[in-house]
């Protein structure tokens, strides 16, 4: 893929710009809680994203009752980048390139990695809270894990670039609905098996390793990273 063909790249979030797997997993790890099960529903699609939304902020508020906004920010204090993250962002905006971040996770958490990274866009799921900040019962459901693409084409109006300008990065199975009609993939890191397979089976191209730099031939045909 020419440099001339790539105006925008959008990144998942979650094992693809940061360390962690799953910015929602690292609230249940706080909590010691374990939504497997409705991940394997989720997944089958049996259950809603809000549902799936619901059911977390349940099983933390049976640990928790009350949980503050704040107290969720703390979950997050040791997350990671992705090791190249930052030299990637800025080596794509050097170039001219929008960055995206379209993340099925929390907006929390993906607001702060944005604005470290400096990215031009970005959207997530999240919480409410009421006003004195206390964690309500239900989440905002602003990018639906199975169907990302239909956001990525709003952003691609708000923003005047052609699907054929878009390449996406994700690591599972979910973030090929990244991959609107006429755009790219690129599948950085497989989160497991299935993943792989499903990349696989669609032919995009599969980046190994955990270091964000390893994308740079995938977007510009061989180039090494530069410099």
């Amino acid at each position: 893929m020419s440099e001339s063909t790539v105006r925008a790249v959008v990144f998942d979030c979650d094992g693809v710009l940061v360390e962690a797997q799953s910015s929602w997993g690292i609230i249940h790890d706080h909590f010691g809680t374990d939504s497997s099960d409705m991940l394997q529903r989720f997944l089958r699609r049996e259950i809603t994203d809000a549902e799936f939304m619901a059911d977390d902020i349940r099983r933390w508020k049976e640990v928790q009752p009350e949980i503050y906004r704040d107290d969720l920010f703390r979950c997050y204090s040791g997350a990671e980048l992705m090791s190249g993250a930052r030299d990637l962002v800025s080596a794509l905006r050097s170039r001219g390139v929008s960055t995206i971040i379209v993340s099925a996770g929390v907006d929390l958490f993906v607001g702060a990695i944005a604005s470290m990274l400096e990215v031009d866009d970005w959207a997530a799921n999240g919480f409410q809270f009421d006003e004195s900040g206390l964690l309500l019962d239900d989440g905002i459901v602003r990018v639906p894990a199975h169907s990302k693409g239909d956001l990525i084409e709003k952003l691609c109006r708000i923003h005047s670039i052609a699907a054929s300008d878009v390449v996406s990065v994700g690591d599972s199975s979910s973030d090929l609905s990244m991959m609107i009609d006429g755009s790219r993939f690129i599948g950085f890191s497989p989160a497991n098996d299935s993943s792989r397979q499903a990349f696989t089976t669609a032919g995009v191209p599969i980046v190994d390793g955990r270091d964000c730099r390893a994308l740079w031939p995938a977007l510009f045909d061989g180039e090494p990273f530069p410099a």
